[in-house]
């Protein structure tokens, strides 16, 4: 979906970006509009998709949750059923932050997150091998986080 976003519209995006717990008047302070027609632009963002909501982000390390791991999945086949089978079980499984269909050597790209790395470990072996239609599983282990955000360019 592709909507056609002004220079305020994209003020109040990197603005909601930044800090989306202010109030209507501070964001409208922000962005330069009065608050009605700010909290309208807001309304409409909302119902048009463009944002989809919002979240607090916590720190991993402050709940004991310090290890990641990115894990490329190779199914034995690539049929809509063992696909869309996977899709399924992954999305129950909370340890995975990200999942990614691919194209190219491998079919499925996960960020997955634990509390070390035994905790990782119970999670491939108890998880995400025992998943059908898996037939291979490469961990990488990051070594250190350059960046990581959830800002989009605007």
């Amino acid at each position: 979906m592709s909507t056609k976003l002004d220079s305020i519209d994209k003020r109040i995006l990197r603005a909601l970006q930044r800090s989306s717990n202010q109030t209507n008047v501070e964001l409208a302070q922000q962005v330069g509009l009065s608050p009605t027609p700010c909290l309208r632009r807001v309304h409409l963002l909302e119902e048009l998709g463009v944002i989809e909501g919002y979240i607090a982000q916590v720190n991993p390390v402050a709940v004991d949750l310090k290890f990641t791991a990115f894990v490329r999945v190779t199914l034995e086949r690539q049929n809509k059923a063992t696909v869309e089978h996977f899709a399924r079980e992954i999305e129950g499984a909370p340890e995975v932050l990200e999942c990614h269909l691919m194209a190219g050597s491998y079919d499925y790209l996960l960020r997955v997150i634990a509390r070390d790395l035994d905790d990782y470990q119970r999670f491939q072996m108890e998880v995400l091998t025992k998943i059908e239609g898996v037939r291979n599983v490469e961990t990488e282990i990051p070594l250190k986080r350059v960046k990581q955000t959830t800002h989009l360019p605007i």
